[in-house]
């Protein structure tokens, strides 16, 4: 169990640093508009996630399913964001607070590659 909390916390630096190093390769002017910002922040904090999951030898299917639980609610609130229903801040704080309990799905759903 503690293998398995560890890899998840290991997974949350490893975006933390892929926010804060890649974000700042970004002009300013990227990240304006709110779903070019909610993307770019996803893709910084999935590509470091990936390298550091690769590092731990975990195999592409795998990479590719937590990238997808990284991407899906950025994408999914993007509806209620272009319809008025939500704003931009509660769009990316939205994304945040679903993100993580997806990615603890998809651990779970592969928990043989997340326990050792």
């Amino acid at each position: 169990m503690a293998r398995f909390v560890g890899h998840y916390l290991e997974m949350v630096v490893a975006m933390l640093v892929g926010m804060m190093v890649l974000g700042m390769l970004w002009p300013a002017s990227w990240t304006a508009r709110v779903e070019v910002g909610a993307l770019l922040m996803a893709t910084d904090m999935t590509v470091a996630m990936a390298l550091w999951m690769r590092i731990r030898k975990h195999s592409w299917p795998r990479v590719l399913e937590m990238s997808a639980a990284m991407y899906l609610p950025f994408v999914a609130l993007f509806v209620p964001y272009w319809m008025d229903l939500m704003s931009g801040d509660a769009l990316m704080v939205a994304a945040h607070v679903i993100m993580f309990p997806l990615m603890l799905v998809a651990m779970l759903w592969r928990r043989a590659d997340y326990w050792h």
